[in-house]
């Protein structure tokens, strides 16, 4: 049940938008074994003298930031992956690595709330051991 944010200083198309998404889920499905339809990622374009990342000059134009708020339980070696596979389906959309920054945050399944119930009484259909 991440939920996830990506931050980007320029525009991009819709169907660009869709393949930056589809990107950073995919890379969540394969490295901390979330369902495929657990899907809740945004895109935020900035205009460039929005968002300062301190980059060297030409890093800043692609400059990416993927925050994901998530339960906690993964392991190093999963994060580890995570950091791979989202570096590596965002450099095929044309995205250096070295413009690419990953934060990951980490709450207990009670600090999150649905439908008036902590995450921690349901069943997640899933296990965020991984």
């Amino acid at each position: 049940m991440p939920s996830t944010l990506i931050e980007v200083r320029q525009k991009y198309t819709p169907q660009q938008q869709v393949a930056l998404i589809d990107a950073v889920h995919g890379a969540l499905v394969a490295a901390f074994k979330i369902p495929e339809e657990d899907r809740f990622i945004r895109v935020l374009a900035y205009e460039p003298h929005a968002m300062v990342n301190g980059l060297a000059e030409g890093v800043a134009d692609s400059y990416t930031r993927v925050t994901i708020d998530y339960f906690s339980g993964r392991s190093i070696d999963a994060k580890r992956s995570l950091y791979r596979e989202i570096v590596e389906r965002l450099e095929v959309l044309g995205i250096p690595k070295k413009n690419i920054s990953i934060l990951l945050r980490e709450s207990a399944p009670e600090n999150w709330g649905a439908g008036g119930r902590a995450a921690s009484d349901y069943d997640l259909g899933f296990n965020i051991n991984v």
